[in-house]
Order: C-alpha cells, then structure tokens, then sequence
C-alpha cells in the first residue's frame, strides 16, 4: 500500500503559481548526519537533518527578477583604465640571479649603468 503524502496545498491556502518542490516536502530528505561529528553538532545541523513538515513549507514564492544580472551582462565588467604608476620589478631577473652576481645585480639596479669613476673622467 503506497503511503498517503500530504501536500501543502492540502492544507493550506497556497499561492496557485507555487512551484512544485514547496508543495511537496516529502521531496526534501534533509542532510546528512553521519559525517558530522556529534561532539561539535550545533542545533541548526540536527534541525537542518529532519524532513520538514507541511507547516514548514511556505505558502507563496516570490522571486527576483534578473533585472541587475541581465544589465551586467549585456554591458561587461567594471575595468579600471586608470594609470598603473607601481614600479615592476623583473621576475626574471631576479629569479636568476645567483649568490655571487647578486651584489652586482643589486647595484646596477640601484644606480643603473654609471661608471665608477667620481673624478668625471669618462675613460
């Protein structure tokens, strides 16, 4: 014999566009208990593992339009064409660089490429 299911409608005065999983609760099964630790259980996780009822079920639904997700669509993401005034330093370069050049490595990217003369001969 199949098992008499009530359905929210059944009663309660429900909203005729009411999509068919919250007129059916018998649908749900609830989560899941058995990789949950009891010790940490908190009261949502064993609410939340119970089928609902009938009287839980909401009677109308109202949903969102995609009014804000269409318009994101159609005109794209915000980009910033702004100036990126951030010094880059070559990944490169320095990934490379071994212990015994690291010091001239440093050097010519402190001062670039000058002669190290100070008495402005330029030999």
């Amino acid at each position: 014999m199949e098992e008499q299911r009530i359905q929210t409608c059944d009663v309660y005065r429900t909203d005729p566009n009411l999509p068919p999983r919250f007129n059916n609760p018998h649908r749900f099964h609830g989560y899941s208990q058995k990789f949950i630790n009891p010790l940490y259980r908190t009261s949502n996780q064993t609410y939340g593992s119970r089928r609902p009822t009938v009287h839980e079920m909401p009677t109308q639904f109202k949903g969102t339009t995609r009014q804000f997700s269409e318009a994101m669509l159609q005109s794209g993401m915000y980009r910033d064409h702004g100036f990126n005034t951030s010094v880059e330093r070559s990944r490169v370069t320095a990934a490379t660089a071994t212990l015994s050049n690291r010091a001239n490595l440093h050097h010519y990217y402190h001062y670039g490429n000058q002669n190290n003369n100070h008495d402005g001969n330029n030999n």
